[in-house]
C-alpha cells in the first residue's frame, strides 16, 4: 500500500513539476532567437540559424510531462499540415540523456525531427521556464511568440500565431 501511495505522490510530484522545470529560457519575444545546434535522434544536425527564410518552432517537453505529451499529436498534425510552406518543428527534449531509449519510442510515433537539449552543441535558448514551451520563430530568424505550459496549446493558438508568418500558398491537405 505504501509503495502504490509512494508512485501516486510521485506521479503528481512530476506532473506539477512540468510547470516548472528549471530556470530561465533566455529568448525573448521580439529580440533575434539565440543560437541552437543540436544533434537530432537520428544524427542529423539542427542549426536553427541555417533555418532562416522557415518558420521554426522549438518546442521543449519531457518523457514524463502529461501535458507535453498531450500537446504533441496536435504539433505532428499541424506539422505535417504546414511544413511544405516552410514549417519547421524540433521537439527539444529536457529529459536526461539516458533517457535517451524513452525520448526515441516517444518520438516513433510522430513525424517531426527531435533531439535531446543536453546534447546540444550550442544552446542559447538555456534551462526551459516550464515544459511544454514553444517558441516561434518567424522568418527572419526572430522569436514571435512563446507558448507556455500554463497555456495549452490548441490549434487556434497555433493557426492565430503561426499561420500569418509562413510563406503564402495552400497547406497540405486543404484546399
Amino acid at each position: 500500500m505504501r509503495v502504490v501511495s509512494l508512485r501516486i505522490t510521485m506521479a503528481a510530484l512530476a506532473t506539477a513539476t512540468c510547470a516548472v522545470v528549471t530556470l530561465a529560457a533566455t529568448a525573448d519575444v521580439g529580440r533575434p532567437a539565440p543560437a541552437l545546434v543540436v544533434s537530432e535522434l537520428d544524427g542529423t544536425v539542427f542549426d536553427l540559424a541555417a533555418q532562416r527564410g522557415k518558420v521554426v518552432l522549438v518546442n521543449f517537453w519531457a518523457t514524463w510531462c502529461s501535458p507535453c505529451r498531450a500537446e504533441m499529436p496536435l504539433l505532428d498534425s499541424f506539422y505535417k499540415r504546414y511544413h511544405e510552406r516552410g514549417l519547421v518543428l524540433l521537439g527539444l527534449s529536457v529529459d536526461d540523456a539516458h533517457d535517451r531509449a524513452a525520448v526515441a519510442a516517444v518520438m516513433q510515433k510522430l513525424s517531426y525531427p527531435a533531439a535531446l537539449a543536453s546534447s546540444a552543441k550550442t544552446n542559447g535558448f538555456g534551462p526551459p521556464l516550464a515544459v511544454p514551451m514553444t517558441f516561434v520563430i518567424d522568418t527572419r530568424g526572430t522569436v514571435r511568440a512563446r507558448l507556455l505550459a500554463s497555456k495549452a496549446i490548441t490549434e487556434e493558438t497555433l493557426t492565430d500565431t503561426v499561420v500569418p508568418l509562413l510563406p503564402k500558398g495552400t497547406p497540405h491537405g486543404e484546399h
